[in-house]
């Protein structure tokens, strides 16, 4: 009786102990899972998708998250238990001091996105709520790449392409597009062919991989891939070079994310049946002014949707082209005298504001530089008005989402 008492005991505590160790190392709960200097990096190896929630407890922002979170994560879980797959976590960053400062965190809550290991370009900004959530780690799991069943399928696609041509589906050099297809499909548009139709494509067990860029870019960005595609570093690389240009288009959705970059703004606005001023210009920018991406975004911008900020220089849409920098205190616009058409002007406005010459004609009036004018109708006279504030410090992350640990801008 004794005996058979203690093997009772004995057996569930072992399956105590079993269900604990289980449930410890392989989360399915009703909440996302707690990261800490000790699982962290051994989750973000092994999961093709992990979303992280930074909070901080006496954030009301993460406070009002974190029950959100823990009950997309429960149904996220419903949706993917197969392991490795997706997993939703979150990080205390008052405890988690380390991880918090690796993933520069500098406002509560921030949800950071990390495709195969690696934070992707761009955080989670979207709707907070349960369904939200779902909806987007869906979207992310789609497949990236949309195969093509002839040769001209892609060849009216606007947007950013890489295509590339295979044997088959189940060759290293397609897994290896495929991932670097599912680290960049927000920025390009991922075409595959595989096959007999596209043997013209390629030379016999030979992959073709090529970038097309976007129809207000320059042909000359055109390229083909001349490193080895089954080389995940260099592809990825490569794609990421030709994916994120240096000049970028700035819009309603991505604004509070570049605006977080904290450099100020070099600014094209553009009307939109003019293409031929835009590539020229990220021609100019692209040949002339890499040096001075360290210094200013360059961004162009829809003159016709972002018609506000140009009304605050007293310009509309005839005006267009128009060049401004946005520091985040004030917007500068382009002397009168330049043209954006000779790259040196172009590095003088950039100069002029870090040297504090923009700033200074502001409080002191200008001297080489127009004052703007601001016209109030056909047959009234032009008042002159000093460089107005910042639009696009609007548009930056608000105090009403998040908790901002320090003023960037």
């Amino acid at each position: 009786m004794n005996q058979n008492y203690w093997k009772i005991f004995a057996n569930k505590w072992f399956l105590l102990f079993f269900s604990s160790t289980y449930l410890f190392y392989n989360p399915v709960t009703s909440n996302a899972v707690q990261l800490n200097s000790q699982n962290v990096d051994m989750t973000l190896a092994s999961n093709e998708l992990v979303i992280i929630n930074f909070y901080a407890d006496w954030c009301r922002f993460s406070g009002i998250l974190t029950p959100i979170f823990d009950e997309a994560a429960a149904k996220v879980s419903e949706l993917y238990p197969d392991s490795g797959k997706v997993v939703l976590g979150k990080v205390d960053c008052d405890s988690e001091t380390s991880i918090a400062s690796r993933f520069q965190i500098s406002k509560y809550p921030t949800i950071k996105v990390l495709i195969n290991g690696q934070p992707a370009k761009r955080e989670y900004r979207g709707k907070r709520s349960v369904e939200a959530f779902v909806s987007f780690v869906q979207k992310q799991l789609e497949d990236p790449i949309q195969e093509v069943s002839n040769l001209f399928a892609a060849a009216d696609v606007k947007s950013r392409v890489i295509i590339g041509y295979f044997e088959n589906k189940e060759s290293q050099e397609y897994q290896i597009f495929r991932k670097v297809a599912t680290n960049l499909k927000d920025d390009c548009i991922f075409y595959a062919g595989v096959g007999e139709a596209f043997r013209a494509m390629h030379p016999p067990k030979e992959t073709i991989i090529e970038f097309r860029p976007d129809r207000a870019s320059p042909k000359s960005e055109h390229h083909t891939f001349t490193g080895n595609s089954a080389d995940y570093d260099s592809l990825n690389i490569w794609a990421t070079d030709n994916c994120l240009p240096l000049v970028r288009e700035i819009t309603f959705e991505n604004a509070e994310e570049i605006t977080e970059e904290g450099l100020p703004f070099l600014l094209f606005f553009y009307h939109p049946d003019d293409l031929e001023s835009i590539k020229l210009f990220k021609e100019i920018v692209g040949t002339h002014l890499v040096q001075e991406k360290q210094r200013v975004n360059f961004l162009t911008a829809d003159g016709v949707k972002f018609a506000h900020p140009l009304q605050h220089l007293g310009k509309q849409h005839t005006d267009l082209p128009v060049v401004v920098i946005d520091s985040f205190k004030h917007m500068y616009q382009f002397p009168s005298k330049s043209d954006y058409r000779n790259h040196e002007h172009l590095k003088t406005f950039i100069d002029d504001l870090y040297s504090g010459k923009l700033h200074r004609e502001y409080h002191l009036g200008p001297q080489e530089i127009s004052a703007i004018e601001i016209v109030h109708g056909d047959n009234q006279p032009a008042e002159q008005t000093m460089p107005p504030e910042s639009t696009f410090k609007k548009l930056a992350p608000s105090k009403n989402r998040y908790t901002l640990l320090k003023e960037e801008l």
